[in-house]
């Protein structure tokens, strides 16, 4: 049998079998399910009386044969343990969805019929924490929105909940001021629209910002103010940040996974992989 621990749901979800039941008491679930044939896949019963269920792992000798009798079984949980969730948006093969279903539903495991009504169940799940530092605006930022993604779709990675922690460009400097690029929520000059003349700006941008301002005036802006996400993140824990010098591929410093500012979606989910330790 597999070792079933914090954060575990079954992998592919089809393991799971949902079955009714007379009573779920653990001599009762043995009685019932030593020598039952189920399924060749099925590794995983939840077990059904009225309103309550248990979690059941199975285990049977799969050869040929497209069902086989149940030898051993180990009781997960039992209906004191199991809260039981119904959201039809949920996909129930992914981690991160299913842990944000259970805290609805407060209990150790918690089984969940998901999309296309489709049931599996985590274990005291303990989301792993990223934290996401991004510019605003725009709100939400493309990088946030880039990682939700991939948590949301990612059926490899454990349950993530992210952290997003803004590096706010409104307020940053006084008087004229110049950004990169221009920008819904920002008012001033913007360096990609390459105004004709150099003017008494503040430079609101990263070493890359600074380097193009010099090649577009021959001069350095009059001053500047650095927002450059990885120049202004201290480490603390697992960080997913974003940086104009990289111009493809990902890099790691420690708990920092550095994409680039265009960074691509595989880019994103690569990341966060390597982050969080899951392969290629």
């Amino acid at each position: 049998m597999s070792v079933v621990g914090p954060n575990f749901i079954a992998r592919p979800y089809r393991g799971v079998s949902v079955q009714d039941t007379g009573a779920l008491d653990e001599p009762a679930l043995r009685a019932w399910l030593i020598g039952r044939p189920v399924y060749r896949r099925t590794e995983f019963i939840v077990a059904v009386r009225d309103c309550e269920r248990a979690v059941v792992q199975v285990a049977h000798d799969v050869g040929d044969a497209i069902v086989a009798p149940v030898r051993d079984v180990r009781v997960l949980a039992g209906p004191d343990e199991v809260a039981f969730v119904v959201d039809p948006d949920v996909d129930t093969g992914n981690a991160s969805q299913m842990a944000r279903a259970a805290a609805r539903g407060g209990a150790r495991v918690t089984v969940v019929q998901g999309r296309y009504e489709h049931v599996n169940f985590i274990v005291e799940p303990d989301p792993v924490r990223v934290r996401v530092v991004e510019v605003v605006p725009p709100e939400p930022p493309k990088l946030l929105e880039m990682a939700r993604a991939v948590v949301d779709y990612d059926e490899d990675l454990p349950p993530v909940a992210l952290d997003f922690e803004p590096i706010d460009l409104r307020g940053m400097a006084d008087g004229r001021v110049m950004y990169p690029c221009r920008c819904s929520g920002l008012a001033g000059e913007f360096l990609d629209a390459g105004p004709p003349e150099l003017g008494d700006w503040t430079l609101v941008g990263c070493e890359r910002s600074r380097q193009i301002h010099v090649a577009l005036y021959g001069a350095e802006p009059r001053a500047r103010v650095d927002f450059c996400p990885v120049a202004r993140t201290a480490p603390n824990g697992a960080t997913l940040v974003k940086c104009c010098l990289r111009e493809r591929g990902i890099e790691r410093a420690g708990d920092t996974m550095v994409v680039p500012w265009g960074a691509t979606l595989e880019e994103v989910r690569a990341a966060l992989r390597e982050l969080l330790g899951v392969g290629p």
